[in-house]
């Protein structure tokens, strides 16, 4: 006995159309819910991926940065010993750039906090001099030990930092975000797993003497399991595609509004062709975990009835 013509549509005796179970529609609760979930899990797993690739960008971009402060309050003195820690660190080994910051450059970060303005005396402020350059390796504290000891001598109020250390709360901030963005969509497959199991317990309650009848006619549990599990992939697969078309359609106004930042962090900030294909890929996880989630259910469930 096929337990799916069973379930299929039967002829009333005025010619209308019954089914013994209903076929799935949009007019219920489970597709929109998982469309929900599925936006959801989209717009996380992008912002995830999304904040991996500034990290990793600006690690690269940051890995062999150094700066050189000068801290004097002498102008002239403090000039001196930018200009002499120049002319040092361009003979240490490593070293592939050397530049010391204008003065004009400076004054224009400086501008939003201090309202600076041409004319203002901002040389004679006790700001450091600043010495920007770049190490052919990483900026590692043995390699800052090592130029300190090169400019001790030409700059003793110099003071050498790593330019990553200055972005460290940066990367925690973002390590923790990527965190929260996995144990989002851990959450939201939680729910759709919620979601099935409450319908598809909902669909045996409803249809338990058609079951119970069905079985004595022949009808297997796996049979029985199939005609359930259709019709959950038929939900879940409205949902998916509703959910990845506004997740995807969230994902492109967001990143539309970062670009105009134009800041090289949120520059880099940009998802790459496997990041795609993982995007692409949580809609036919979220109908492929409903299927199973489907199954498993009717299968206990039946076990139990039966």
């Amino acid at each position: 006995m096929n337990a799916s013509a069973l379930f299929g549509s039967r002829r009333n005796v005025d010619g209308s159309d019954a089914r013994i179970l209903p076929e799935p529609r949009l007019t219920g609760p489970m597709p929109w819910v998982i469309a929900i979930v599925i936006a959801l899990m989209v717009i996380a797993a992008a912002s995830g991926l999304a904040l991996r690739n500034a990290a990793v960008a600006a690690d690269a971009d940051l890995s062999g940065g150094v700066t050189v402060q000068i801290v004097s309050a002498a102008p002239a003195e403090r000039n001196r010993q930018a200009d002499a820690a120049v002319a040092a660190l361009g003979k240490v080994p490593g070293v592939t750039q050397v530049r010391r910051v204008a003065q004009d450059e400076l004054n224009s970060l400086l501008e939003p906090w201090l309202g600076t303005r041409p004319g203002d005396e901002v040389e004679d402020m006790p700001i450091p001099a600043l010495i920007d350059l770049h190490l052919s390796g990483s900026a590692t504290p043995q390699e800052l030990d090592r130029l300190h000891r090169a400019i001790a001598a030409a700059a003793p109020a110099a003071r050498v930092d790593a330019q990553q250390a200055w972005l460290a709360p940066v990367f925690r901030a973002i390590v923790a975000l990527q965190w929260l963005s996995g144990g989002l969509i851990t959450l939201l497959a939680v729910a759709t797993v919620a979601t099935v199991v409450l319908s598809v317990r909902n669909a045996l309650g409803n249809h338990r003497t058609t079951i119970e009848i069905v079985h004595m006619l022949g009808g297997t549990d796996a049979q029985i399991a199939g005609v359930f599990q259709r019709a959950a992939a038929t939900d879940a697969a409205a949902g998916g595609i509703i959910g990845g078309a506004v997740g995807l359609t969230a994902i492109f106004i967001l990143a539309h509004e970062f670009a105009g930042l134009g800041s090289g962090m949120v520059t880099g900030a940009t998802l790459r062709w496997l990041d795609w294909g993982v995007i692409a890929a949580i809609p036919l996880g979220g109908v492929a975990l409903a299927l199973l989630t489907a199954r498993l259910t009717v299968l206990a469930a039946l076990r139990r009835i039966l």
